[in-house]
């Protein structure tokens, strides 16, 4: 009897799968299903279909050119194709979109898009239901009037505008067309290139940081780097030509990191504020696709936070978080609403193993930029109470979680303005201090905050030409409490000079085992090999002094 069930149970299940296949396979070809069933069927695009894309410029000098179009039709992707630089003429990006539920028989699907003078039909074999469209600006669009068009994986999705000849595409399932798109552009202007999404969107991956198996975690710093839209323009650059040619910023800055993340081979990298200069990054977005590519080829996990010059461009701190937060191997979170800046959060690094419990929590806070009182305090913003109230709350509530490690777990801190306390000139530090510390003049606390929740070391940028260490102690007792780094300037489309300051980037290499922090820097040029200023700033779990003050 039971075998009989059994037996049953199996024809079934086989009949099922049979029918849901044939199913399938029928209403992907010939869309037999109503939408309110197709859409739960496994081809269908969640979200909407791209019908129509095109263009158009306006001018200043005609009163009569409109670069919008009707907004129940047509959607405007909110990006100057010439970035707001031409004195005359704007154009725009239109798309026109559906959802899948929504087409009718006369719809049309693109499922191609291409960039060139000539017809890219011509010489190939086409489909009756299929041809290419002319657009303005050398745009090519492939049509569709197949019924399962917008199943197709072909089926466009998103559209997207990048600026620059060294634009990138790093969004899975995204593909930038490398030919610009064809305008009468001013060549000072940085090319437009238009990048299409086909198919559904990809969630990114978020790997979980995890010490190595030798119970090694190598923190990478990359400090300022200061990238812009197209390939900037170096910024007292040590020498000032590269590779027999002009200094192109960007270029050379990425070709450093390029080169330290495959010597060094990072667990982890802290982008620590000013990764984007705003006053020559119209389009923040292409200069924040061109560092995480770096990072997205070689499977590298970072975070990053703000610095002052991030926002100054097109794209405020929030709108630049949720693109960062949908970007592969980005661990970078917002943080609560309800508490000062963006990108207050933290992360945690698991022990080796297939273990669960965290070994080591890298907290990030947003710094902001210029003071909000300039007349009682000038200069730049500070940490404020309900980031201070967060990270106590946190912190406290993440200790009992803590002590199930079974060595000794550690807190670190990366923000990029740096704190008050920067400026002691009677604390020892190692490394050079070759500008004036440009920290707030108002001390809110942060400082005391760390020490209290027993965070080891607290990391900055800002300053580009120091990239020191230094030692704050208690002032009573004078044990070692907390060391406070800068992680030197590492792009060149920020200003460096102060003597031939040379580019380079701090790394933190974590032995769990001992629970020891030990920190160097790495240069662009010079002496590329060498780890300069290496020493330990905690051992055991604790704040040790330099060895000249042991």
């Amino acid at each position: 009897m039971t075998r009989r069930i059994v037996r049953t149970i199996s024809q079934l299940t086989a009949a099922a799968v049979f029918t849901f296949l044939i199913i399938f396979l029928l209403d992907r070809n010939f869309r037999l299903l109503p939408n309110a069933v197709h859409e739960y069927m496994p081809s269908h695009h969640h979200g909407s279909v791209v019908t129509d894309i095109t263009i158009t410029t306006c001018s200043k000098v005609n009163l009569f050119s409109s670069c919008r179009l009707d907004p129940e039709i047509w959607h405007r992707v909110e990006k100057n194709l010439y970035l707001d630089k031409s004195w005359v003429s704007s154009a725009y990006v239109h798309v026109q979109r559906k959802k899948e539920e929504e087409l009718v028989a006369t719809d049309k699907v693109v499922v191609g898009v291409t960039v060139g003078r000539l017809d890219p039909s011509t010489g190939v074999k086409g489909q009756a239901d299929e041809r290419w469209e002319s657009r303005p600006g050398g745009l090519w669009v492939l049509r569709s009037s197949k019924p399962t068009a917008s199943d197709s994986k072909k089926a466009v999705t998103a559209i997207d505008i990048l600026f620059g000849d060294d634009a990138v595409e790093v969004r899975d399932g995204w593909q930038l067309q490398n030919t610009p798109l064809l305008l009468n552009t001013d060549h000072e202007i940085p090319s437009a290139h238009i990048t299409v999404r086909q198919g559904a969107h990809i969630e990114p991956i978020r790997p979980q940081p995890r010490v190595n198996d030798n119970g090694k975690f190598k923190i990478m710093q990359l400090a300022d780097l200061h990238l812009s839209t197209g390939v900037g323009h170096c910024r007292d650059a040590v020498p000032d030509e590269y590779e027999g040619g002009p200094c192109m910023a960007d270029l050379r800055t990425l070709d450093f990191v390029s080169r330290l993340l495959d010597e060094e081979k990072p667990d982890l990298v802290v982008l620590s504020g000013d990764q984007v200069n705003g006053d020559t990054a119209p389009d923040a977005q292409s200069a924040i696709f061109k560092y995480a590519q770096l990072l997205i080829k070689r499977k590298i996990p970072y975070v990053s936070i703000f610095g002052n010059h991030d926002d100054e461009g097109s794209l405020p701190r929030p709108g630049q978080m949720a693109l960062i937060e949908q970007l592969p191997y980005s661990l970078s979170v917002a943080g609560p609403d309800d508490i000062d800046g963006v990108g207050n959060y933290y992360i945690e690094v698991l022990a080796q193993g297939t273990s669960k419990h965290s070994a080591l929590t890298v907290y990030l806070l947003d710094s902001h930029s210029y003071s909000p009182d300039e007349r009682q305090f000038s200069g730049y913003d500070w940490i404020k109470k309900n980031q201070i109230d967060w990270f106590r709350q946190t912190s406290e509530g993440l200790k009992k979680k803590h002590k199930e490690y079974t060595h000794i777990h550690m807190d670190v801190a990366f923000i990029h303005i740096p704190l008050p306390e920067y400026r002691d000139s009677s604390s020892p530090y190692i490394g050079e201090w070759r500008e004036g510390v440009t920290a707030p003049k108002y001390n809110s606390g942060f400082r005391d905050a760390l020490v209290e929740q027993g965070v080891v070391m607290v990391s900055c940028g800002h300053d580009h030409a120091n990239e020191y260490c230094m030692l704050s102690s208690d002032e009573e007792s004078k044990k070692p409490e907390l060391w406070m780094c800068y992680g030197g300037g590492a792009g060149f489309g920020g200003y460096g000079g102060y003597g031939g300051f040379v580019r380079r980037v701090r790394f933190f290499d974590i032995d769990m085992n001992e629970a020891r922090i030990s920190t160097y820097k790495r240069l662009e040029y010079g002496d590329l090999s060498g780890r300069i200023d290496q020493q330990i700033i905690v051992d055991g779990g604790s704040v040790v002094p330099p060895k000249e003050h042991q």
